[in-house]
Formats: structure tokens, C-alpha cells, sequence
């Protein structure tokens, strides 16, 4: 009788994760995908003898699977998906099968619309500091079934809407919920059925679990009373002081873990190298959780003051005769657009474009009419963006090419300006994904300062 198997659908790095930990774990494991799988993924599978194909599925063999783990990339209108939930074989997202290998380990995942990157590397430096044996994984860096391989005792997982999606049994023991805008409407159907999927962090907790939020998030705030919610709640806050949670009051992050509490002064927000409203959040999350660990004051200062910006995240690449480059090209959405531009002190020229995700642009109008002196569009749809903003903006430049839209920028500018990568779309008309628009956009800033300087060399 031949072994049972278990097919992975997706060769990313979800997928190969998954299929590395049913090997480990004895498996028959299969893995397919409809498109070309990386070479550095392709000689993981060969070195790990897991079976693959690639540039299409073989759909005799899939559907004889007992089980599939689906990428999150992966839609579940997919026409193959719908086959084999027709046929009624179980469909686990990797986040679970990954879970299901762990015994105790202790998870903190994080989701938002923004955020989720920086928050989770935040949380993991000051656990890391103080000594916590700690993995990172999810939506960062490598994938959850990867980093099980590691048994690590906590794991803090940066979580997207898609991982959610197909999660149904998934449980944290510390779940956040950093924002909820408007994002990824080209994949949803509406906005409710976004915010649905982000709640689906904490739907899955029981009493005994903590549900971290955000105070201040109007969406949030409002969705949370259609929810029925076991776990412990405990708010963050930049605009009121809470009697729960933790807020900022004399320009000091304050931490109260109970009603009618001694509060807990930890820092001054001015000694923080993160700048703006937006990374004020994101400590603050990562401050309730070191708390609710018990980590030490002095690790959480400590990492708080050493912490720098993530790449792509308004990451200062050069600044070449006072014009300073920004790389923002993680900001796929307007929210993150919006702190991007607010945060801009000197007149800004603005990159931006992409793959539009069902986007309303009219909150960044203000920001616009105020800081950006000229929008360059970069991408092969940006009708409707172009539309927004041409009455507004007297110079547009409209290009497919990033090599000319950072040398059309460099001489729109003067002495004082910066250039702001911040797309406030998807990158996927174009780039492979957001951190090659990124690079490339360094790549070219940086060909740029070598000819400006190149007799100095």
C-alpha cells in the first residue's frame, strides 16, 4: 500500500518552509506551483530530496493528496482550490501546520494594515536583549514552518490579511491589531470582508490569551463591538491617557497593567530615534507586550534608543548637495503614505504609483496641496491616481522607468528638498515585489551621487 501524501501548494517561501517541516517530520511531502520557483528555493527542495514541479500543477496526482497547505498567495477562487475543496481534502495554511509541531512555545502575532514589520522588529530586539530564546518569522524574514524547525520558546510572527484568511484554528497567546485602512480592495471583495480577516487574529483566543489594540484606530474601535472577544483586552494610545494600557503623557511613554494601578514611566519619547505618530504606535505595542513578559525596563530602553529604521521604510538612502532621497517603497498603501508625508519637513518631491489596490486617495489631499511640490507617477496603470491629483500638482511626470524617475526628481529639485519614494500602490505592474523597487531605487540614488562626485574618487 503506498504512503499517504501531503501536497504544498506554492513554492515560495511559505510553501518551501511547509514542505521542509512535513520532511523533517518523516511526511510524504509534494510541492507545485503554477509559475517559475526561485533557484535559492529550488536547491533548498533538491538538497532536502522533496519532490516538486513547477510551471503548472498536475492535477491527477494534487487531488489524490490527504491534505493540502496552501501559500497564502494563493486566492481561494483559484479554480484548483475549488476542486479540491469540492472534493472535500483539507486545506491548512502554513501558519497551522506550523503550530501543530509546537508544544509550548509561546506566540505573539501581529497584523495591521501598517506597521506589522517594524512593530515585530521592535518586539523581537528587545526580547532578544533581555535574553528571551525568540523567533521571528511569518511575513518577516523566514516562514513560521521554518523557524518551528528551530523550536524556539517564544515566536513573535509579523501576520498578513492573506496568512488570516486561511487561518481557522490558529490561536496566539498574544494577538495585536496595530490599524485597520483601507488595503488590498483589488483582492477583496469590500472593505468589511478586509476587516473581517484582520479580526481573525483574535477570534481563535480564549480567556486565558491577551489582545492588544489600538485605541485611536476609529475602524478598529468600531468593528471591535461586533465581535465577541474572550481574551484580555488592553489598549495603546498616543492622544489619551488610558486607565488601562499604555499612552503617552508629558512626552513620556507611560504603562498602566491594571485599573486603579501605579502607572509606569519608561522613556522619553524625544530620546526615541523613531520618528512620527506612526512608529509611536508601533512602540507602544511592543512596550505593552515586554511588559506583559515581564522583560527588564533597562532591555526595553535599551533596545528602544538603539533601534534604527527598517529598510524601505523611510529608510534615508543619501542626501547628495542638501536634496535628501527617501525610500519609502513599503508603504503599499495610503495610510503609510499619509504618515510618510506628514512627517516631511521641507518641500517634497513624491514617487508614487504602482498597481492600484482599490485605493481612496482624498486623505492625503491635504498633505499633497501643503508638502509636495511635484508628484512623479511611476507604473503602467495610474490613470485613476494621476486623475486625483492632476488639478492640484502643476508638475506630474509620468514614467515606466525608475532609472528616469529618480534623475527627473534630482533635477526638479533645489538645495533643501527631498525625494520620497511612497508609492501608496503595489509594486507588481512592474517590480518582483516592494524590496526590489526598493533596491533599485538605491541603486539609482547611488549612481547618481558617484557622478556628482566621481572626481573626487
Amino acid at each position: 500500500m503506498k504512503k499517504k501524501f501531503i501536497v504544498v501548494l506554492g513554492g515560495g517561501e511559505s510553501g518551501v518552509g511547509a514542505a521542509l517541516l512535513a520532511k523533517k517530520n518523516g511526511l510524504k511531502i509534494f510541492l507545485s506551483d503554477s509559475g517559475i520557483i526561485l533557484n535559492k528555493y529550488k536547491k533548498i527542495l533538491v538538497e532536502n530530496q522533496i519532490p516538486f514541479e513547477e510551471k503548472g500543477h498536475t492535477e491527477n496526482m494534487i487531488l489524490k493528496a490527504i491534505k493540502v497547505i496552501k501559500s497564502p498567495g494563493i486566492s481561494r477562487e483559484n479554480i484548483l482550490i475549488k476542486k479540491i475543496n469540492f472534493l472535500g481534502i483539507p486545506i491548512i495554511s502554513e501558519l497551522e501546520f506550523g503550530k501543530s509541531y509546537l508544544n509550548s512555545s509561546y506566540i505573539i502575532s501581529i497584523t495591521g494594515s501598517n506597521g506589522k514589520t517594524t512593530t515585530s522588529s521592535i518586539l523581537y530586539q528587545i526580547l532578544k536583549k533581555d535574553g528571551f530564546h525568540v523567533g521571528i518569522a511569518g511575513n518577516i524574514g523566514h516562514s513560521f514552518s521554518r523557524e518551528v524547525l528551530k523550536k524556539k520558546e517564544f515566536y513573535v510572527l509579523e501576520v498578513s490579511s492573506f496568512q488570516l484568511d486561511d487561518c481557522f484554528n490558529f490561536r496566539s497567546n498574544i494577538a495585536v491589531l496595530l490599524n485597520i485602512t483601507r488595503d488590498h480592495l483589488n483582492i477583496y471583495k469590500n472593505f468589511q470582508g478586509y476587516i473581517s480577516s484582520k479580526f481573525r487574529i483574535v477570534t481563535n483566543q480564549n480567556k486565558e490569551d491577551i489582545f492588544i489594540y489600538n485605541y485611536d484606530d476609529p475602524i478598529l474601535k468600531k468593528e471591535l463591538k461586533k465581535y465577541k472577544i474572550l481574551s484580555h483586552c488592553i489598549p495603546f494610545s498616543i492622544k489619551e491617557e488610558l486607565q488601562v494600557g499604555a499612552y503617552i503623557k508629558w512626552n513620556n511613554i507611560f504603562f498602566r497593567k491594571k485599573e486603579n494601578k501605579k502607572e509606569i514611566c519608561l522613556l522619553n519619547i524625544e530620546k526615541i530615534s523613531l520618528k512620527g505618530d506612526h512608529n509611536l504606535y508601533n512602540i507602544l505595542a511592543s512596550v505593552i507586550i515586554s511588559k506583559i513578559l515581564n522583560v527588564k525596563k533597562k532591555s526595553i530602553i535599551h533596545s528602544l534608543l538603539d533601534f534604527s529604521t527598517i529598510e524601505h521604510r523611510m529608510e534615508k538612502v543619501l542626501n547628495i548637495n542638501g536634496v535628501q532621497f527617501i525610500n519609502d517603497s513599503k508603504a503599499t498603501n495610503v495610510n503609510a503614505v499619509f504618515y510618510a508625508l506628514k512627517s516631511m519637513n521641507s518641500p517634497t518631491i513624491w514617487i508614487a504609483g504602482g498597481k492600484d489596490k482599490g485605493n481612496d486617495y482624498s486623505e492625503l489631499l491635504p498633505l499633497v496641496k501643503k508638502k509636495v511640490k511635484a508628484i512623479i507617477f511611476l507604473g503602467k496603470k495610474n490613470k485613476k491616481f494621476i486623475n486625483f491629483f492632476q488639478d492640484v500638482i502643476d508638475i506630474i511626470i509620468i514614467t515606466e522607468c525608475l532609472k528616469n524617475a529618480v534623475r527627473i526628481a534630482y533635477m526638479l529639485s533645489i538645495h533643501g528638498d527631498n525625494i520620497l519614494l511612497s508609492p501608496a500602490c503595489s509594486s507588481l505592474d512592474i517590480f518582483k515585489d516592494y524590496k526590489e523597487r526598493g533596491h533599485k531605487f538605491k541603486q539609482e540614488v547611488k549612481k547618481i551621487f558617484y557622478e556628482k562626485n566621481r572626481y573626487f574618487f
